[in-house]
């Protein structure tokens, strides 16, 4: 659904939040669906998600709730009602305060998406505020033997990807350099989203010279759990942003499943019991592990913390 939608998107497709950020219709479509197909199996579930039906119900938007439907028609039937699609985006509505609950960004990097780039969907199961099972679909990410699209899978101790379609999945470990200076960093594409100029700072600290690999989304923790970077910095743009727990849980859970580590910029391991952001973490640090005390040291003396 998604693939079919990237790159064809029409006027009034898609809308600006009140943070700026766009939203498409395959965001709404892909929430939609992804709750629907959890209820199917689960039953009743908590769920938190980026997207409210709300928006689609406002004045103005009467073209993007047709496309939303529209798609989810495609996926779940001609027969399914507008009004059931705006109950399955709204069972994203929960607050993150119960002690089980999925969480589900349906589009991570839509300005990746929008630019026919990378984007993932990002699916994560929290229990007692520790992530115990990971998702990340990346439909656009290239792979070595020259196909695209990835899905990363983890559980407890294990991490494993299916790589262009292929039925059969591979064990997925990370990657370290003999040296931290050979290690080279996973960045955000949007500067807006992790401050570029501390990471040069850090790497100059840590004495890496290769370009930083920058991507959209959360296909930054799968390209540091296969290999293909080994430190991903999301530095804070400002001292009061706190990340949600969306565009992280499933991610760092396939990371660390993967072999590495992750905590925030001072170290701290990432805590999902306070609701729908990640109130008691100041940014995020992904490493392969073995010099992730290393890296968080230096971010520190860059960041002043």
């Amino acid at each position: 659904m998604c693939d079919r939608t990237q790159g064809r998107l029409l006027a009034g497709d898609t809308l600006t939040k009140g943070d700026h950020s766009p939203v498409t219709v395959a965001d709404f479509a892909t929430q939609a669906v992804v709750a629907a197909a959890l209820t199917d199996v689960l039953g009743p579930l908590t769920m938190v998600g980026e997207e409210a039906a709300a928006e689609l119900q406002e004045p103005g938007n009467a073209s993007l709730r047709d496309g939303v439907v529209e798609l989810v028609r495609g996926e779940r039937g001609a027969g399914v009602a507008p009004d059931q699609v705006l109950e399955w985006i709204d069972l994203g509505g929960a607050d993150g305060d119960d002690d089980r609950y999925w969480t589900l960004d349906p589009i991570d990097g839509t300005k990746g998406f929008l630019r026919g780039d990378q984007y993932a969907i990002a699916l994560a199961l929290v229990e007692d505020g520790e992530v115990v099972l990971g998702v990340l679909g990346c439909p656009n990410l290239p792979n070595a033997d020259g196909s695209r699209g990835a899905v990363f899978a983890a559980t407890d101790g294990t991490c494993s990807a299916w790589y262009g379609g292929a039925a059969a999945a591979v064990p997925v470990r990370v990657s370290a350099p003999a040296t931290i200076a050979e290690a080279r960093f996973c960045e955000s594409v949007e500067s807006g989203h992790s401050d570029h100029g501390h990471a040069a700072q850090i790497a100059e600290r840590l004495g890496i010279t290769a370009p930083p690999y920058r991507i959209d989304s959360q296909c930054k923790y799968g390209a540091v759990a296969r290999g293909d970077a080994s430190i991903y910095l999301r530095l804070p743009t400002r001292a009061d942003y706190r990340e949600k727990i969306w565009d992280h849980a499933a991610g760092k859970f396939v990371v660390e499943q993967a072999g590495g580590r992750v905590t925030d910029v001072t170290g701290a391991p990432l805590d999902f019991r306070h609701g729908r952001t990640l109130a008691h973490n100041s940014g995020v640090v992904a490493t392969a592990g073995s010099f992730h005390d290393d890296v968080v040291d230096a971010v520190r003396a860059v960041l002043g913390i």
